[in-house]
Order: C-alpha cells, then sequence, then structure tokens
C-alpha cells in the first residue's frame, strides 16, 4: 500500500480532481509508484485526500484513460505504465515482485499501521513503547555531547565488539545487577532488535524453533521468521513463563533456544519470580537449552528492584543476555549490547562487522559518559519516580473508565498495563475506529495472533492531559462496540 502525505488544495483555481490526477501521475512517471503499485481504495483515498469519492472516481478516470492504473478483479486498481514503458521498448523493472520475495517478512499490516499512524504527531499514542520526549534527558544530553576529546573519543571505526571503554563501563554497570563479566564477553550492538537479528544469522539454523512467552514481544517482528526459524509459545501466569512443560516441548519439538524478557515483561508487564527464574535455569540446563535474556526494561522499577537477572546465576554460559539504553536513556542513542560465553560474541562481532562495521562511535562516546559519570544512575531514579506518578495516574483513570469493562495488574515497574476486555471484541474494528478518533491503540493480536481480550496501554509516551482524554474516549468506544 503506498503512502499519501499530500492533500489538493481548495484555494486554486485546478479543479480537486485534477489536482490528484496530477499528484497520481506525477509519483507514477516518477517512478515512486512502481509497476504493480496497488491503489488504496476509492474510500480510503477520498479520506486521504480529503474529497468526495466522486472526486476520486473523475481522477482515476483520467489516469486510466492515459493507461496508466487498470481495475482487475481481486487485485484492486493498479498501477500498469510508467515513464519508461511509455518511452522504451523494454519494460521497466517489476519492483513489487522484487518487494514480495525479499527474504525478510514484512511486519503484519497492523504493525505497518502503527508505524505510520506515530509518525503523526495529532495521535494520541496509548501504547507507544518508550519516553515521551518531556522525559528525555535533552539538557543532560546536551551537556554530555559538549565532548572533552581524550583517549577514549574516536570518530573512526571501532573494533568489532565495539568501543573497549565503553566495554568496560558496561561490564561496570552490570556488576550492580549480580553480572560479572569481562569487557571481552561484551558486544556492543545497535539495539535489542540487532541483538536478536544477530543471534539469528549466527547462530541458528532455518527451520530452528524459538521458545517464548506467549504473548510476546516477538510476535510483532519478524526477526526470527525472517531467518526462517519458528516460533512456539509457552503459557506465562503471573510469576513469569511456566515453566513445567519445558523439558517435555524441548525434546519434541527440538527446541534450539529460549527466548524471555524477565523483568516488567513486553506487553502484559510481568516479572518473573525468583522461584521461577531458579527453575527455568535448572531446566534449561538439564534440557542443554539456550536462553535469551532481554532485560531492556530491568533498570525500570518502582517500589523495589526486581530479582537478579537469570544472567545473574549462570555458571555455565547458557544465558545469552540483551541489554540497552533505548528505553531507559534515549532510543535515538541506538546502542544496547549482548553478554555471553567468548565464542559466541567473537561470531557474533564477525556477523556485524558484515552488515554495519560497528554502531556509531559518537553514540557509544556518549553513553560510556553516561554510566562512568554516574548521570545515568541519577537519571534512571528521577525516571522511575516519574514512571510511577504516571502508572498510578493512568490506574487511576482505569478505575474510573474501565473498572466495569475490563480488568489489569498493577505493574511494578516497565511501561505497560495488560488491560483485559471482559467481553471478546474484534480488537481490530476497534483499532480502526480508536484511529479514526486520533487514538493509537496496540491491540493484544499483534503479541498473540488468536487474542481478542487485550490491549497494551503504556503510561510512558502520552502525556497526562493526553492519557485523561484518550482513555476516557477509549472507553466509550469499547462500550458502543458491545
Amino acid at each position: 500500500m503506498v503512502d499519501i502525505n499530500w492533500i489538493p488544495q481548495r484555494a486554486s483555481s485546478i479543479p480537486l480532481h485534477l489536482q490528484i490526477y496530477q499528484y497520481i501521475k506525477n509519483k507514477i512517471l516518477n517512478g515512486d509508484w512502481s509497476l504493480g503499485t496497488t491503489l488504496p481504495p476509492q474510500r480510503t483515498l477520498a479520506k486521504q485526500f480529503q474529497v468526495n469519492r466522486s472526486t476520486i472516481v473523475a481522477a482515476l478516470d483520467e489516469l486510466a484513460a492515459d493507461g496508466l492504473i487498470e481495475a482487475r478483479v481481486g487485485r484492486g486498481t493498479i498501477v500498469v505504465n510508467n515513464t519508461w514503458s511509455l518511452l522504451a521498448s523494454s519494460p521497466p523493472p517489476d519492483w513489487i515482485s522484487y518487494v514480495r520475495s525479499g527474504i525478510h517478512a514484512p511486519n503484519m499490516s497492523l504493525v505497518q499501521e502503527i508505524n505510520r499512524a506515530e509518525a503523526n504527531p495529532a495521535i494520541i499514542r496509548l501504547g507507544t513503547g518508550e519516553l515521551s520526549q518531556e522525559l528525555l534527558p535533552n539538557k543532560m544530553m546536551e551537556n554530555v555531547l559538549q565532548l572533552k576529546i581524550n583517549e577514549t573519543l574516536s570518530l573512526g571505526y571501532s573494533e568489532p565488539k565495539g568501543s573497549l571503554s565503553l566495554r568496560k563501563a558496561v561490564s561496570e554497570h552490570l556488576k550492580t545487577k549480580g553480572i560479572n563479566v569481562s569487557p571481552e564477553s561484551i558486544l556492543i550492538v545497535s539495539g535489542a532488535i540487532q541483538a536478536l537479528q544477530l543471534i539469528s544469522v549466527g547462530l541458528l539454523k532455518p527451520g530452528a524453533v524459538i521458545f517464548h512467552e506467549t504473548p510476546s514481544y516477538l510476535n510483532s517482528v519478524h526477526v526470527f521468521q525472517s531467518a526462517g526459524m519458528r516460533l512456539f509459545g509457552v503459557p506465562l501466569d503471573g510469576e513469569g513463563i511456566m515453566t513445567h512443560s519445558i523439558g517435555r516441548l524441548k525434546r519434541q519439538h527440538n527446541g534450539a533456544l529460549l527466548y524471555t524478557i524477565s523483568s516488567f515483561h513486553n506487553p502484559t508487564g510481568t516479572v518473573m519470580s525468583e522461584e521461577r527464574r531458579a527453575h527455568l535455569l535448572e531446566i534449561c540446563k538439564k534440557e542443554a537449552l539456550p536462553i535469551i535474556e532481554d532485560d531492556v526494561y530491568g533498570d525500570l522499577w518502582f517500589d523495589n528492584p526486581p530479582p537478579m537477572p537469570l544472567k545473574s546465576k549462570d555458571s555455565q554460559g547458557n544465558v545469552l543476555y540483551i541489554g540497552s539504553v533505548s528505553k531507559s536513556l534515549s532510543p535515538g542513542l541506538r546502542i544496547g549490547w549482548i553478554v555471553g560465553p567468548e565464542p559466541v560474541i567473537d561470531r557474533l562481532a564477525d556477523i556485524k562487522m558484515q552488515t554495519d562495521y560497528g554502531s556509531s562511535s559518537l553514540s557509544q562516546y556518549a553513553v560510556e559518559q553516561w554510566l562512568k559519570s554516574g548521570m545515568y544512575d541519577e537519571y534512571v531514579q528521577e525516571i522511575r519516580d516519574k514512571l510511577w506518578d504516571r502508572r498510578d495516574f493512568t490506574i487511576q483513570l482505569l478505575e474510573k473508565y474501565f473498572a466495569d469493562i475490563a480488568t489489569w495488574t498493577i505493574p511494578k515497574g516497565g511501561f505497560y498495563i495488560w488491560l483485559r476486555l471482559k467481553q471478546s471484541i474484534t480488537t481490530r474494528v476497534l483499532f480502526e475506529k480508536s484511529l479514526r478518533e486520533n487514538l493509537l491503540i496496540n491491540p493484544g493480536s499483534i503479541y498473540d495472533p488468536t487474542d481478542q481480550h487485550h490491549l497494551r496501554l503504556s503510561y510512558s509516551y502520552a502525556s497526562l492531559l493526553d492519557l485523561k482524554y484518550g482513555l476516557k474516549r477509549l472507553s466509550e468506544l469499547i462500550r458502543n462496540l458491545k
């Protein structure tokens, strides 16, 4: 589907349908909408261009008369010509066939719509999993970037595992979590997503089975699926992933590894209990099942810290640990890390060098300064307090507007409230109705394709004013769907 970020000018002397005709014609002739591109339905175009449907019909008739588009049964209206095929004897490349044959699976359509909607400043984002601009440390970052050039800053490529001085700082930071590792066992990556990509192509075979909690963040990104892996969900309860069946499932499905967000799980907010962590480690050790522990939310606790990470009790190198500053400090820095046995880190570092030749040296330097100066710990404590206040504010709104239509568990940290609707509805319909009201939600089906009962709410991004308005209006939309 094409993106349209333009509307015709009603004050112009040129009729609306001719403005739209010229806009689409230019897109085709410039090659932006290549051969085979499907145009949105007429009703959608009318909404995007903010005109009547009859105006769209008139514009499309002009384009069809020029031989640029064609309506086909079962496929809609598609681009059938462009400047190359008009002027050259040989047809232009069919880029759509290339797009469809690429090895990386596209995001589910709902996730693509969310990604597009997040770029619209008029949208109230009730599910976005990142810190609000008002919470980000812009002033402190200015101070960090008032660079005092020294031996730790290099604007060239860093070594394969990342800046040694940053890895030393990360090593010291991890000691506060009970993880004692040398810098040689740490790989700097461009966020947790890249960590998963490196693992998928560097350590696993196509067809490998990945166990994960269900629901799971993994279902919303196609990192493993695009590498030919198969995801297998394991239920979770209030204490985390349910471990009693993992041994049987591993033998039955020849599981390759297990992925878990042990603290402030995405999307449920669950914290795996101390006892469950010990049992999970014991079972995975017995079954020789490696674990990927994603701990990007681990610093964002409120009244009490969560249990120490699985990695802190890992005596045999069975756990690959992923950390990041994207959730706690700045998503724009794009800096995270993988901790694991040196041979694994060496392998992943080699793959990373083949793909991007290292994460940004400037971002690495900035994160190093945050960690070494103590500013990171100071800032994170401040963010915990602000997120705690936001959580309490959101819970008050839920008690006021959702008490009769939903249930929830109060999270002890992180960003998310996993809202369970008492009556099953079609969450896709709710998503579309909400978007028409400039409300963006994250339906549970993103994290579990069978889920029509849940919404992932976030108190980290929208302003308090927007949260108040957005949740009140959302409750009204849900009631109207009954």
